[in-house]
């Protein structure tokens, strides 16, 4: 049986997501950190064309506080699917929100047509920046809020430096928006998927197609880290110049001539 928050995405999505456009659907899920309107590039310039959604998941939401893991936040995702009565969409998914497309499309594959992966992998991070991750995410067990200075760090992970150095504004938007967050919301939201298990040999089990959008400047996540997925899937890739790992906010225009290009193949 579902559990409650999932009920909550099924019965108020409408308010927990935003959405543009008719036709072909493309479902939006935000990284660590990052909430619906990081996807704002995408869903003014492909709405045109298609219904593009975007919604917030569990760490932007009053349920944000209790544990959870990749799979609850796939069953979340099959709620928004339901509750915005939409039928079968290529799901993106940005780092996080790729770790959990992934995972919907093993858990639930007649409700995918594809899936695009941006700055994501298949298999776990390296055990020195599993360390490092949690040793970030203690200190907020028990904060009011992200302190400042860890909102600046997660900046340098977040961002490549083309955008630190040439849209500082963006970047400063993002870090005054962390440091609202109640810190126990972040130390679950990164614990959702710190210990999570590879599925890179369950890959072949995903029949439909995808797209690996990926920064080449991602401190996060080397690109080379995303060559076995890809791999597996049988996607293309696109590496974005000048992107870090927040690709599709830093170079908009790139990601989405790739998106609109693979929702093509994919739709038409």
């Amino acid at each position: 049986m579902a559990d409650s928050t999932t009920e909550m995405y099924r019965t108020r999505a409408d308010t927990l997501a935003t959405e543009a456009g008719s036709g072909p659907e493309l479902l939006c899920a935000h990284g660590s950190l990052m909430d619906r309107t990081m996807y704002t590039p995408q869903l003014e310039a492909l709405s045109d064309e298609y219904r593009v959604a975007t919604y917030d998941l569990r760490a932007r939401t009053e349920r944000a506080t209790t544990a959870y893991d990749l799979w609850d936040l796939a069953d979340d995702c099959h709620a928004v699917v339901d509750g915005l009565e939409m039928d079968q969409p290529v799901i993106a998914g940005m780092s996080m929100g790729g770790f959990m497309a992934l995972r919907f499309a093993l858990e639930y594959p007649d409700s995918v047509s594809g899936l695009v992966l941006i700055d994501a992998i298949s298999q776990p991070h390296p055990e020195d920046d599993v360390d490092l991750y949690r040793g970030m995410i203690d200190q907020l067990r028990d904060a009011e809020a992200v302190p400042e200075n860890t909102a600046r760090t997660a900046s340098q992970f977040l961002f490549g430096e083309t955008t630190r150095e040439e849209n500082p504004e963006l970047v400063e938007s993002w870090i005054d928006r962390w440091t609202t967050y109640p810190g126990k919301a972040v130390y679950q939201e990164i614990g959702s998927w710190l210990d999570r298990e590879d599925v890179t040999d369950r890959l072949e089990e995903i029949d439909v197609p995808a797209l690996v959008v990926h920064g080449e400047e991602d401190a996060s996540l080397d690109v080379e880290q995303a060559e076995p997925m890809a791999d597996a899937l049988g996607a293309r890739m696109e590496v974005v110049p000048d992107a870090g790992h927040s690709s599709n906010l830093e170079q908009p225009e790139a990601v989405n001539d790739a998106i609109r290009q693979f929702l093509e193949t994919v739709y038409n």
